[in-house]
């Protein structure tokens, strides 16, 4: 099979692994999805395009992922509600020696008990990859956002 067409599905099963524990609410997986000094940042559009470092969400190590899941599961809160992630498949950007670039559109629905699901948040993840010896992991994920509002606010990851 071709090697890029591999690659390709190595990274989609990541993002399929990532958005499972994410929509199975399992917040403490988050973190190990990325490298220790990995990089997560939720930005919007309007600001990734014209180079502005301005994010809702700026966390710039597992460390720092684990104090907001530890926000998210003991301090926080908020009504619940479930998320559930709709991905394309990857669209590779390029290769250099263990590291990649790619990118993946999302669409996120919310669905709070008892309420009809809306969508909640839709853009594109610009991945830096790095292949490890326990798989692939995210050295830094920018989720760059379509929407212009963000409904109530952002808790979970995206």
């Amino acid at each position: 099979m071709n090697e890029r067409l591999l690659l390709q599905l190595e990274i989609d099963q990541l993002n399929a692994a990532y958005a499972a524990a994410l929509d199975e609410r399992r917040f403490d997986a988050w973190p190990e999805f990325f490298l220790e000094d990995g990089q997560y940042k939720v930005q919007a559009r309007e600001n990734f395009d014209r180079g502005l470092p301005l994010a809702l969400i700026a966390l710039e190590s597992r460390g720092m992922m684990k104090d907001r899941v530890y926000g998210i599961t003991q301090t926080i809160y908020h009504g619940p509600y479930y998320t559930r992630h709709v991905l394309s498949p990857a669209q590779v950007l390029g290769q250099e020696g263990d590291r990649l670039r790619a990118q993946a559109h999302y669409a996120v629905f919310r669905t709070k008990p008892g309420e009809a699901s809306e969508v909640y948040n839709v853009g594109r993840y610009i991945d830096e990859i790095a292949r490890t010896p326990e798989g692939l992991r995210f050295a830094s994920r920018t989720c760059v956002y379509d929407s212009e509002m963000v409904l109530n606010s952002l808790i979970y990851p995206i």
